[in-house]
């Protein structure tokens, strides 16, 4: 026994290794789609790479079909090695599976993040983990996400806003867990305008509880010739109409679009 396990630990070693994600992935659970590599100790001519169908099986030589849908890589693994023991082609049977890509369960990560993309879930994730892994939210992103739970099992579709400032800054009363087939979608970040008397005037990005003493700053501030009274601002209402606003007051709280106009010193 001790002999064996001296020549196996090479093999464990390597596992950990090269696929040190997969193999922390113990409560996966296999499904169609995922690829897998299997290996009997001793046994080359047994090893094989497979994909599991959509009826949830793989075809395994000498074995034939084996149902593994469902099952964690424990649980395909100890199947079939029972199987190759309790059929009497092996004796006693060392077989390995790894998941070398994960398919049948993942989540979209999708708007302003580095690498959008599709990521597999081959553990317990939450919103923060598939972020990191879809390289953060990018500059131009906002700083709230979209979690979107599409519809399946007689439920309707959700959608809920994740405050990504608070989740970052630990806050965040719970982490959503995300779930096989969510969207995370985070949008672009909210913007406002500003015209004028300013030394950077264009669209400029629009910070948390930013009012127009900071918009004025976040422009360079004002020209020698710029003033602080007399400010112009324009916003839309409810109903989507432009509304004008005179002499706003400096502490007034930026909304997204607003298009402020800093007026030039008559003195």
């Amino acid at each position: 026994m001790i002999k064996l396990a001296v020549r196996l630990m090479p093999v464990l070693i390597g596992i950990m290794l090269f696929f040190p994600s997969v193999w922390a992935a113990d409560d996966y659970k296999l499904g169609p789609g995922d690829i897998l590599k299997i290996t009997v100790f001793d046994y080359p001519d047994l090893s094989t790479e497979e994909r599991v169908s959509e009826s949830g099986t793989i075809a395994f030589p000498l074995l034939g079909k084996l149902a593994i849908g469902g099952l964690s890589t424990d649980e395909a693994r100890n199947l079939i090695a029972s199987r190759l023991e309790s059929q009497g082609f092996i004796k006693q049977a060392h077989v390995t599976v790894i998941v070398t890509q994960f398919v049948s369960r993942q989540v979209s990560v999708i708007g302003e993040v580095n690498k959008p993309g599709k990521y597999p879930l081959d553990k317990t994730s939450t919103i923060v983990d598939l972020l990191s892994m879809a390289g953060g939210v990018a500059p131009t992103g906002g700083d709230k996400a979209i979690l979107i739970r599409p519809a399946k099992e007689g439920n309707r579709e959700s959608k809920t806003d994740i405050d990504l400032y608070a989740l970052f800054q630990g806050s965040e009363s719970k982490q959503l867990e995300v779930l096989n087939g969510d969207i995370i979608y985070v949008p672009r970040a909210q913007v406002y305008y500003i015209y004028g008397e300013v030394q950077h005037p264009g669209m400029i990005r629009l910070e948390r509880n930013m009012t127009v003493v900071h918009a004025i700053s976040a422009a360079g501030g004002l020209t020698p010739k710029g003033t602080e009274n007399g400010i112009k601002l324009k916003r839309r209402d409810a109903q989507g109409n432009m509304q004008s606003i005179e002499d706003v007051n400096p502490e007034e709280q930026i909304k997204p679009d607003d298009i402020i106009y800093v007026r030039e010193s008559w003195f």
